[in-house]
């Protein structure tokens, strides 16, 4: 599992020129899924990001998390992370989950972080969608990971 986070002061996901899903104050989420990805690493990553510590207290240390700032999540399933760029100039998707394990590890990842943060907003799985954020910072990780942990 993949997953670009940015911190953000508002973000929104368009479809056909409608808003879907927006935020404040927050992360920003575009997850990939890979064919090996669990239920158990969509717990870790969820449990992860939602305890994350990476706003600014009042002595300006990134010490307080989404539950500290009343913030939200707004959560872009994006199956390109997974891209395999080694070998010539097209990207391969090889690892890439199914359309339909994907899918269903997304809805699933969105209802885990549900269980932190009540404001959860996502986009459409497999739509064609516009991404608008104002990225906070900037502060962006990229996190990788699986059952048996967390990589930043």
């Amino acid at each position: 599992m993949k997953v670009v986070l940015q911190c953000v002061t508002s973000a929104r996901v368009r479809v056909d020129g409608e808003t879907i899903g927006a935020i404040g104050r927050g992360f920003l989420l575009l997850l990939g899924v890979e064919e090996n990805d669990s239920e158990a690493a969509a717990d870790r990553m969820a449990d992860k990001i939602c305890k994350l510590r990476l706003f600014e207290d009042a002595n300006g240390k990134t010490n307080l998390s989404l539950a500290d700032v009343d913030g939200g999540l707004l959560v872009v399933s994006q199956f390109t992370l997974c891209a395999d760029c080694h070998k010539g100039n097209r990207p391969s998707f090889i690892r890439a989950g199914s359309p339909e394990k994907a899918r269903r590890l997304y809805e699933y990842f969105i209802e885990r972080c549900r269980m932190h943060v009540p404001k959860v907003e996502h986009g459409s799985f497999g739509a064609y969608m516009q991404v608008e954020l104002v990225n906070d910072g900037p502060f962006t990780l990229i996190l990788e990971g699986d059952e048996n942990g967390i990589r930043a």
